[in-house]
């Protein structure tokens, strides 16, 4: 069964640019044998990332992350069976959050901070739709 969970957490010290690449590339290099796609956005000291597999994978992979020191206050934001994925050709991607798509939280979520513990999962799936289609992407 194929599924796509979303989550939130926020990180448990400051993460320098060169610490999110490290763990984007530790998760390419990790989610590509489990066939694993997604993509993360990092801003604020929040994790978003949404995870697409095998639903066994996914709850796998999960469970991993929350046993990481990096990640406190963890909730699932949308978890559900898909019919198709989003991010076939990614691994992991890392969308950055920059102040040119910040316009965007203001579309989608009630206040201009990063929050989206507070966003229901449409609108979840379209800010994720919209930063994607706007960022410059490191995907692997």
């Amino acid at each position: 069964m194929l599924i796509r969970l979303v989550y939130a957490s926020r990180s448990t010290g400051a993460l320098t640019p060169i610490d999110v690449k490290d763990i984007v590339r530790a998760s390419q290099r990790n989610n590509a044998p489990l066939g694993v796609t997604g993509a993360l956005v990092m801003a604020d000291g929040v994790f978003l990332q949404c995870l697409e597999g095998d639903h066994l994978a996914v709850n796998a992979l999960y469970h991993r992350i929350l046993l990481d020191a990096r990640h406190r206050d963890p909730a699932i934001l949308q978890f559900g069976e898909i019919e198709q994925r989003l991010y076939t050709g990614w691994s992991m991607g890392l969308v950055p959050m920059s102040e040119a798509n910040r316009a965007l939280l203001l579309k989608y979520s009630p206040t201009a901070a990063f929050d989206p513990y507070g966003m229901r999962p449409r609108a979840l799936d379209a800010l994720f739709a919209e930063l994607v289609a706007q960022a410059r992407v490191l995907n692997g």
